[in-house]
């Protein structure tokens, strides 16, 4: 008909009859977002809603989002500690930009962060497998130590041999004789090869970067816990939520336990 009458389609449109369809979609919208603690954008809530029958534009999503007022964590403005310096060792890039890692525990990397505990900064120190983003190791601690890197290397579920390459950036996180001594003695009772960035180059772990900014944005920033006990109980949440519930765009929308659960069969 638009064409015949050479009207444009964008000029047309209909009144939509059924109201309480409307309604039950904004609804599950705001629940889908909430259960995402405030984390999903409207493409992750599309590919929610298509996993329940739903077939809805991401206009139309977004325009629903808007109008309640749901604003992803990324869209706000974040705190970030400033870095003075980097790792200075003279450690090889073993990594090499090859992100796409064909087996389990191939390449294993960690990061230590910055948490807001009663106006007082604690740590957190997480160990993710390059291979399906999976947090396999964790731990919070009063004080950036080896015990805390020691406790999240502890919560690793596998044999410690298995893995092939320990990767981070050359952020002075790790820079302390005493950490250095445990990472060693790690490399060295299971024979795990050791990989630094180059100095200056962050494209050098952009994937892990790009993950840990996704968890520092969820979990970290612009959150203040009451108590170190929360903050212990809060991360072992969300590491079991990112792990078992969130989905992830560069894993085909699908979580790191289901990813690696069907890579297994």
């Amino acid at each position: 008909m638009c064409k015949t009458l050479k009207v444009s389609r964008a000029l047309v449109y209909y009144e939509r009859k059924n109201k309480r369809e409307d309604k039950e979609l904004e609804e599950l919208i705001i629940k889908l977002f909430k259960e995402s603690r405030n984390n999903y954008g409207s493409r992750k809530i599309k590919v929610k809603l298509q996993e329940l029958g739903y077939q809805v534009s991401l206009r139309r999503i977004r325009r629903i989002m808007n109008l309640n007022g749901l604003v992803s964590n990324y869209t706000v403005k974040q705190f970030k500690v400033h870095k003075t310096s980097c790792n200075e060792e003279k450690v090889e890039n073993l990594l090499n930009r090859e992100f796409n890692r064909e087996n389990q525990l191939d390449v294993v990397v960690s990061d230590l962060t910055y948490v807001n505990v009663a106006g007082k900064w604690n740590y957190i120190c997480l160990i993710l497998d390059l291979w399906n983003r999976e947090i396999i190791g964790y731990a919070a601690g009063v004080h950036k130590n080896a015990e805390l890197v020691y406790h999240a290397f502890r919560k690793i579920p596998y044999d410690l041999s298995r893995i092939n390459i320990f990767h981070t950036d050359r952020g002075n996180e790790f820079k302390n004789k005493i950490i250095e001594e445990l990472i060693e003695e790690l490399i060295e009772a299971f024979g795990i090869k050791r990989s630094l960035s180059k100095k200056g180059c962050p494209y050098d772990n952009a994937v892990a970067e790009a993950t840990y900014k996704i968890i520092k944005t969820e979990f970290a920033y612009n959150r203040r816990f009451s108590s170190f006990e929360e903050l212990e109980c809060e991360l072992f949440d969300y590491v079991n939520w990112y792990n078992n519930i969130r989905i992830h765009g560069s894993l085909d929308y699908k979580t790191p336990v289901v990813y690696r659960q069907q890579m297994s069969l």
